[in-house]
Order: structure tokens, then C-alpha cells, then sequence
């Protein structure tokens, strides 16, 4: 990772900072980049289970880096979209931890995430219209499906700042903490999830985000297909064995 992206893992959860402070964590190329090779990473590993994005110096993300892109530069890696991942978000959970903003192409990058933990003070939006542009790395798409699709219409059309306890309210951020308490509070987060099987809990996100584009008639036998090896692996044997015998499993991820 270069210094614009920082990179840990501890426990079962990887943990993604953009570290731009100076320029509100916008993003450029490189920065794209260093995320895509980090989710790779999460996503290639059976120790890890779940990770986390979140921004230095008190900001998650402001978006794209326009003095960057005035240059020539796009913030888009080929096939996964802004920011690396706005397009193909990893296999395995991903919590965007926010503070300050998170607005145009941050929110959207937010929204690529599977749950949200904000601090009290924090902003989300997506402001393109008001620079005549259109929120195209997936406010657009994502927002109507996560919030009432009127409210993500107002929130579209007007390009208005929205809070985290707003966005609390509507159902799209989990949890609400201090300021300054956003990673603290998206570790505990994934804490709890790091300590499920995890082949199961990235079989559980992969049939969520597929079935959406699964029939009625369908959806059952999509759903065994891709559950059917989980109840035969390794882990839902020690998941059975650790209950029996009231110790912690120990999980392998197959």
C-alpha cells in the first residue's frame, strides 16, 4: 500500500483508511488502485473475515480528486469502478466507517459498503447536480433501493446534505456514534460478524445481493445452490461440534 492507503489486519477484519486528510480523502487513481489491491487481499484470505473503510483526519471521502481530474486522471479501476470498488464490491462484508463527509462520489462509495457506521456529526450527498453533473458510480442506482424512493429522489434532484442520524432513521446507517467514535464502533461491528463462520457469512452476503435478480419461481433452488456446500463444510461441522461441546469453533473457511 502506498501512504494515501493504509492498510491493517487484525483478528478477522481488515481495515482500508484513505489517508488524504489534505484533500478531504478525495479520490484519485492511485488511490483507486491501492483499494482495489486491499479488497483483493480481504477477499483472498481465509483468516479474514470482514473489513472496513473509513478516512483520516476526520472525513470519510469527498470524492473524486478534480484537481486530478482536470489533469486527465480518472479515479476508476477497469471493471470495478470508482474508488476500485464502486462497481464490484468485495465477496466478503465490507462496513464504511464515517466521519465528517461523505459526499458525491463518497457516498456512493458508502453505498457500495454493506453496513454503515457514522458519527453523530456526519454529512452524506450527492451534490452532482449542482455542478450539472449526475451521481454515476452508483448514487443513482443504489440510493432508491436503500432508502424510500421518493426521499432518495429529493436527496438526488436537490443534491442537499443529509445527517447520520436522518440516514439512521430511514434505515441505510447502522449505528450512530460520538464523533470520532466511527471506526471504533465499526470494529466492534465487525467483531461481531468476525466471529461467525466465515464461509457462511460470505455465502449469506453473496445470496443477498444476488437475489434481488432472482425470480419467485427461482429463487429457492438459487439460493440451495449456492447454501448446499455450506451445510457440508468443515465449519458447519465445527459450528455443531463447538455448540455440543460449549467452546469457541475453530473455523477454517471451508
Amino acid at each position: 500500500m502506498s501512504d494515501e492507503v493504509l492498510y491493517s489486519t487484525e483478528d478477522g477484519v481488515a481495515v482500508i483508511t484513505i489517508n488524504r486528510p489534505e484533500a478531504r480523502n478525495a479520490v484519485n487513481a492511485s488511490v483507486a488502485a491501492r483499494i482495489a489491491e486491499a479488497l483483493d487481499d480481504l477477499d483472498s484470505r481465509n483468516d479474514l473475515t470482514v473489513g472496513i473503510i473509513t478516512g483520516a483526519g476526520g472525513t470519510f471521502c469527498a470524492g473524486m480528486d478534480l484537481k486530478a481530474f482536470m489533469k486527465g486522471e480518472v479515479p476508476v479501476v477497469e471493471g470495478r469502478g470508482f474508488g476500485g470498488f464502486a462497481e464490484a464490491p468485495p465477496k466478503k462484508p465490507l462496513i464504511a466507517a464515517v466521519e465528517g463527509h461523505a459526499l458525491a462520489g463518497g457516498f456512493e462509495a458508502v453505498l457500495a459498503c454493506d453496513l454503515v457506521v457514522a458519527a453523530d456529526g456526519a454529512e452524506f450527498g450527492i451534490p452532482e447536480v449542482k455542478r450539472g453533473l449526475v451521481a454515476g458510480a452508483g448514487g443513482l442506482l443504489r440510493l432508491q433501493h436503500r432508502i424510500p424512493r421518493n426521499l432518495a429522489s429529493e436527496f438526488a434532484l436537490t443534491g442537499d446534505f443529509v445527517g447520520a442520524q436522518r440516514l439512521a432513521d430511514l434505515g441505510l446507517v447502522n449505528r450512530v456514534t460520538g464523533n470520532g467514535g466511527a471506526l471504533e464502533g465499526a470494529k466492534e461491528l465487525a467483531t461481531r460478524i468476525s466471529a461467525n463462520g466465515p464461509l457462511a457469512v460470505r455465502v449469506s452476503k453473496q445470496i443477498m445481493a444476488a437475489s434481488d435478480d432472482w425470480s419467485t419461481a427461482e429463487m429457492w433452488d438459487k439460493q440451495n445452490e449456492l447454501a448446499g456446500p455450506v451445510f457440508v463444510s468443515h465449519d458447519a461441522m465445527e459450528g455443531a461440534a463447538a455448540f455440543a461441546e460449549k467452546r469457541t469453533p475453530n473455523w477454517k473457511g471451508d
